[in-house]
């Protein structure tokens, strides 16, 4: 199946770097372009990509907001942000905007490869442990729990399951981890996110932090 990829990034050469790599790859097709943040939600409205590879800071509309609008309107469209700093202060408000996960813009050739078709399988949250360090340093103590999120609903194998996806583990791991079939994990998983209404396992991590079912390590 081809992934049809929408790039928006308010630097010309940066933005032609990133279509030209991806167009060289037969499972992947760069479908539009945008310069700014309200081209890229007009793009993808008209697109439909499967994918939208955005920078987190452009001008008119930044990545945050046109991850909102664009995951509001086409809820199937996976968005993975580009920012240029690993603690990128927007970081966490782009995941909870509806970000799938984040790349740093001087990441290697396989890196975005595998980035992309990671984030446009669903399967897994993109770099894990480098996302679950940054969602606790914006997620501290002192910080108000969210007062939608409770966990009351959720089952003891549930909240097992969701503490594992916010620790950065793979489906697999989490099936080895608790000697659960790969399809066990998936149905917990499944169920979770219907009982929150959540859209992927960056979504999932970030209630567990909110709700403290997790806690920062270094708190």
């Amino acid at each position: 199946m081809t992934i049809r990829v929408l790039v928006a990034d308010d630097q010309p050469i940066v933005r032609a770097g990133f279509a030209s790599l991806l167009s060289t790859q037969c499972d992947i097709e760069v479908v539009a372009e945008a310069g700014d943040g309200e081209e890229a939600v007009r793009l993808a409205a008209e697109h439909r990509p499967d994918l939208a590879l955005l920078d987190i800071r452009m001008p008119l509309m930044d990545g945050i907001e046109a991850t909102r609008r664009i995951v509001r309107d086409a809820s199937e469209i996976k968005v993975l942000m580009l920012t240029t700093f690993g603690l990128d202060e927007y970081i966490y408000g782009a995941l909870a905007a509806g970000a799938s996960g984040f790349l740093l813009k001087d990441a290697t050739f396989p890196e975005l490869l595998n980035a992309v078709r990671v984030v446009a399988g669903g399967e897994a949250l993109l770099a894990p442990s480098v996302t679950r360090r940054l969602i606790a340093e914006f997620v501290r103590p002192g910080r108000p729990i969210a007062p939608a999120r409770e966990l009351s609903d959720l089952t003891e194998r549930e909240k097992e399951v969701l503490i594992l996806i916010a620790r950065g583990l793979s489906n697999a791991e989490i099936a080895a981890h608790l000697t659960l079939t790969h399809n066990t994990v998936k149905s917990h998983i499944n169920r979770l996110f219907r009982k929150f209404d959540l859209r992927d396992r960056a979504q999932a991590v970030i209630l567990a932090y909110e709700t403290r079912l997790v806690i920062p390590l270094d708190s």
